[in-house]
């Protein structure tokens, strides 16, 4: 008779820490290059050109900074879920559906590392 296994083994832990710590890496990396972009550190601007290019350009130029704001936003909370994540495996609580206490998929956990809930509970959460 086989119990049910209710949380993942050191060994598969040390494994979702590791994809976690590279993902992060790769996240911390972006949301830098996302502030350069925002602070003008990388610019490459129309400060040179004629005039009535630089008002053109100007106003694509707003639309492209609320756009990256808005990804550096995601990409820091992109961040904290992963850094959560870490914390669940620390905790040995990692793969652990919020909802149901299940086991969650270590095809899901690979693909969302940081994710809290089973497809199951996803979705019956979205058709609330």
């Amino acid at each position: 008779m086989s119990e049910e296994k209710t949380r993942y083994s050191d060994a598969e832990l040390a494994e979702f820490k590791e994809l976690i710590n590279g993902k992060l890496e790769e996240a911390r990396k972006d949301l830098t290059n996302l502030r350069n972009t925002l602070s003008y550190k990388d610019d490459h601007g129309t400060d040179d050109t004629s005039p009535s290019f630089k008002m053109m350009e100007d106003g694509s130029e707003t639309l492209s900074r609320e756009e990256i704001s808005q990804l550096a936003i995601r990409q820091e909370k992109f961040i904290s879920h992963l850094e959560n994540a870490l914390i669940r495996i620390e905790n040995k609580t990692y793969g652990i559906c919020r909802e149901t206490g299940q086991l969650i998929p270590k095809q899901r956990l690979k693909a969302v590392p940081h994710a809290t809930l089973t497809i199951e509970a996803k979705e019956a959460q979205n058709n609330r």
